[in-house]
C-alpha cells in the first residue's frame, strides 16, 4: 500500500507569493528541517520553473547528508507545484504543493503532500542512508515545521513590504 502524508496551513499572503517561495527550491532550506537546499540544472534555454526542470535536492538528518535527483512534474503558477525525487536512479517520492486562494486571494491554504514511491531496495537502504526508519511519521513532523516556518517568514516579509 502506498504511503501518503499531507499537511496544510493557512498563510496570510496571496497564492502567487507562496508559490514563488516554494518553487525557489534552492532556498527550501530556509524552512525545512531536513532539506538544506537544491542545485537547479539550468539549461539556459527556458528560464523559470517548468515541468521537466531538474534539480538536485540536498538533505541532512542527524545521521548524515544525502541528495536526490528531482524532476518537476507540475508547475502551475499560484496553483500547484510537484516533483519526483529519485535516489541512485530509483523512485523515492513525489512531493506536491497545492495553493488555494482564501480571503478573496489575499491569503492561501497551502497543502504539502509526500507520496512514497520507494520499492523494496529503497525501503531497505533508505534508513541506512538517512537514519530515518519511519519515513511517513518523520515527514509529517518535518512538513508541519516547514509549513509553519514558511508561514512565519512570508507573513513577516509581506507585512513589511
Amino acid at each position: 500500500m502506498e504511503a501518503r502524508v499531507s499537511e496544510s496551513i493557512e498563510i496570510a499572503v496571496p497564492p502567487s507569493v507562496v508559490y514563488e517561495a516554494v518553487t525557489d527550491v534552492a532556498n527550501m532550506g530556509r524552512w525545512s528541517p531536513e532539506c538544506t537546499g537544491a542545485d537547479v540544472k539550468d539549461d539556459g534555454l527556458r528560464p523559470g520553473v517548468r515541468p521537466g526542470m531538474k534539480f538536485t535536492g540536498h538533505n541532512r538528518s542527524a545521521k548524515r547528508p544525502w541528495s536526490t535527483q528531482c524532476t518537476v512534474t507540475a508547475a502551475e503558477p499560484g496553483e500547484r507545484f510537484a516533483f519526483l525525487a529519485r535516489g541512485a536512479g530509483l523512485r523515492v517520492a513525489i512531493w506536491s504543493y497545492r495553493f488555494e486562494p482564501l480571503d478573496s486571494g489575499q491569503a492561501t491554504k497551502v497543502t504539502e503532500t509526500w507520496i512514497d514511491q520507494r520499492g523494496w531496495f529503497m525501503h531497505f537502504i533508505g534508513p541506512k542512508v538517512s537514519g530515518i526508519h519511519d519515513r511517513a511519521t518523520h515527514n509529517r513532523q518535518t512538513m508541519k515545521v516547514t509549513l509553519q516556518r514558511l508561514k512565519e517568514t512570508l507573513e513577516k516579509e509581506h507585512q513589511s513590504s
